[in-house]
């Protein structure tokens, strides 16, 4: 038995989010139920994440919480915090097994965290989650549909993976729409796929960084293209400008992470892409685009500007959110990561 702590790590969100939630029913299988919480590294103090897996509730008698973002623990406080804590539940002879009904699970879009945290962390409670390679894709789509009664073609297999962000829990959510518009035994074509996701997409963070990724027009048209995106965003039911935000911060640390790649070596192989988050052709073809786009110092900058934007909507509310996202748009397309120091006339 080890400690009751967890980190999953890479940008296969699907895989990764059913590992969690794999954990949680575990727990709740042992103890009958818990408390389930889920915080972001970016607003939250560590000290009340560990107050908190220190603090027995009276009526639940297990804490799952849940912390994304853990690529941003850093602070040697916070991390001897943790490991504080690790130590405390951790079995051993002299302490035989310590409850375990408080369970930590560290979750990271990118491949790794804080060397310093991941070592608190039992080899067998790591995980890191890589992009599907093309042809597990290819599988993983054919057995998706079969499982709910319908076939699909490998021309519309192919669409589909041009179409959709390159992770299963992507993948499922924007396909499951076939299965409501479609008898059982039905075959989808590409066809199919056109009528269905291209003429009814939801945006999204990863839609409106494709947009403004477009190299093929000037930067003012990709504005105007990104607005419209933008405000379909936030006409939606349902939306939320944090996670807008965390979906556009994701994007933009893949962009920094391809430019590393790049720097130290212009050529990168097949096995370095992948090993990195960047499998498939379009996701590639995306990146390098935007690489264009972009240089490393620029990318530093919006990283700043995104987590700047966050708290000052965290802080004033929704009142001024659009006017924020606008401007904010504005300063990563048309400035390329410069602050707005005063207003200017052509806004």
């Amino acid at each position: 038995m080890s400690a009751p702590v967890y980190l999953f790590t890479g940008p296969e969100f699907g895989e990764r989010n059913a590992q969690v939630d794999s954990v949680k029913k575990a727990l709740k299988k042992k103890y009958g139920s818990s408390d389930d919480f889920l915080f972001y590294a970016s607003d939250v103090k560590i000290s009340d994440i560990v107050t908190q897996l220190r603090t027995d509730s009276l009526f639940i008698p297990a804490t799952c919480i849940v912390l994304r973002q853990a690529e941003l623990i850093k602070k040697k406080e916070d991390i001897e915090m943790i490991g504080e804590w690790v130590a405390s539940v951790t079995p051993d002879k002299k302490n035989g097994t310590p409850k375990d009904s408080s369970v930590l699970i560290l979750v990271s879009d990118e491949n790794s965290v804080d060397s310093k945290l991941e070592k608190l962390v039992p080899k067998e409670n790591k995980k890191l989650f890589f992009e599907m390679f093309e042809d597990k894709k290819e599988e993983w789509l054919q057995s998706f549909f079969r499982k709910n009664g319908l076939s699909i073609t490998g021309e519309a297999v192919d669409l589909i993976l041009d179409m959709v962000e390159n992770n299963t829990e992507a993948m499922r959510s924007e396909c499951s729409r076939f299965f409501v518009c479609f008898p059982k035994g039905h075959s989808v074509t590409a066809q199919d796929v056109e009528q269905i996701l291209a003429h009814n997409r939801e945006e999204s963070a990863f839609t409106l960084f494709d947009s403004m990724t477009d190299s093929s027009v000037e930067p003012n048209r990709r504005f105007e293209n990104s607005l419209l995106i933008l405000q379909k965003i936030l006409l939606s039911k349902g939306s939320n400008s944090v996670m807008l935000l965390a979906g556009l911060t994701s994007c933009f640390r893949r962009l920094s992470t391809w430019h590393t790649v790049h720097f130290e070596n212009p050529y990168p192989d097949d096995f370095v892409l992948r090993t990195n988050g960047f499998a498939g052709k379009l996701v590639r073809a995306q990146y390098s685009k935007a690489a264009r786009i972009w240089n490393f110092a620029q990318v530093t900058s919006i990283l700043a500007l995104l987590s700047e934007t966050d708290m000052l909507i965290r802080s004033t509310g929704n009142n001024l959110q659009t006017t924020y996202l606008y401007l904010l748009l504005y300063e990563i397309i048309i400035k390329k990561g410069v602050s707005c120091s005063k207003y200017e006339t052509d806004f």
